[in-house]
């Protein structure tokens, strides 16, 4: 599939490079998210794989309502924006009501349906209208068979430029596992699969009034989910994760992650070799 964007079109799906999806958490501040795009920007473009930045400028769906959500819609658009035109490089952000997309389809390239709001239909609807390329995350509380009716509600829109991310399900309290085989059941509509490696080791409420995580396993995940067969890979990453203001029990250091997406590169093309000789 390839999905347009402000400044190129973007290829997925078998034999295409691995696709980045990466970024922040959320938006602390302008310098900060500008600088961590800069860094993606630059190891992107040495490792020659495609790019699209990735920071939440509202952050709805905290545990508790002293967790820091963003600067809001206008000022963390406005972010995005400058980012965007300064860089040169797509953005995707997430949106959590109806009256948000109208705003938000005028900057974002991407727009993302949270996993916690991949059923609510009048919202899906109303982001598919925009005929802006869709990324919907499947719910922690779905099987991966029930994205199929998802993508249903978008294309009946005549939008069929659709992602869908894996991001793990609930295993009893507080824990999520990854069920590798649902990328390829997902893949079955016909969409590209991301998988969200940083998400997929969060542990939901784990911290009491906020969510833990376990970043250790997040490079292992990820390289599982390539191998796998993923079309992209979705990081949150931060300079301090220890000190991120939103999920940074799960959030990668910048430090680790040319070696990290090198390796997931070459993984990939590795995939792509044995499936192209039938082996």
């Amino acid at each position: 599939m390839n999905f347009k964007t402000a400044f190129n079109e973007i290829s997925m799906g078998p034999g295409t490079e691995l696709v980045l999806f990466a970024g922040p958490c959320v938006i602390e501040d302008h310098k900060t998210t500008l600088s961590i795009a800069r860094f993606l920007k630059q190891m992107t473009s040495e490792l020659g794989i495609p790019f699209v930045f990735k920071a939440s400028y509202d952050k709805a769906n905290r545990t508790s309502l002293q967790s820091y959500r963003g600067p809001g819609m206008l000022e963390g658009l406005r972010i995005l924006d400058s980012i965007k035109k300064e860089l040169s490089i797509p953005i995707l952000s997430d949106v959590h009501t109806r009256s948000e997309v109208e705003s938000a389809a005028q900057v974002l390239d991407i727009i993302q349906i949270p996993a916690f709001l991949c059923r609510q239909t009048d919202l899906i609807l109303e982001v598919a209208r925009t005929g802006k390329p869709v990324n919907i995350k499947k719910g922690q509380f779905l099987s991966p068979w029930d994205m199929f009716p998802v993508t249903e509600k978008i294309t009946s829109t005549g939008n069929r430029q659709i992602l869908l991310t894996e991001r793990g399900s609930m295993f009893g309290y507080s824990n999520l596992v990854v069920d590798f085989r649902s990328i390829k059941i997902m893949q079955n509509t016909g969409f590209p699969v991301i998988f969200d490696a940083t998400h997929s080791v969060q542990l939901p409420g784990g911290a009491g009034k906020s969510s833990g995580g376990q970043r250790e396993f997040a490079p292992l995940l990820a390289k599982a989910a390539v191998a796998a067969g993923a079309d992209g890979i979705f990081i949150e990453v931060h300079p301090e994760p220890d000190h991120a203001k939103c999920d940074g029990p799960n959030s990668l250091p910048l430090t680790i992650l040319h070696d990290l997406i090198s390796r997931l590169i070459a993984i990939r093309r590795l995939v792509s070799e044995v499936d192209s000789s039938g082996e």
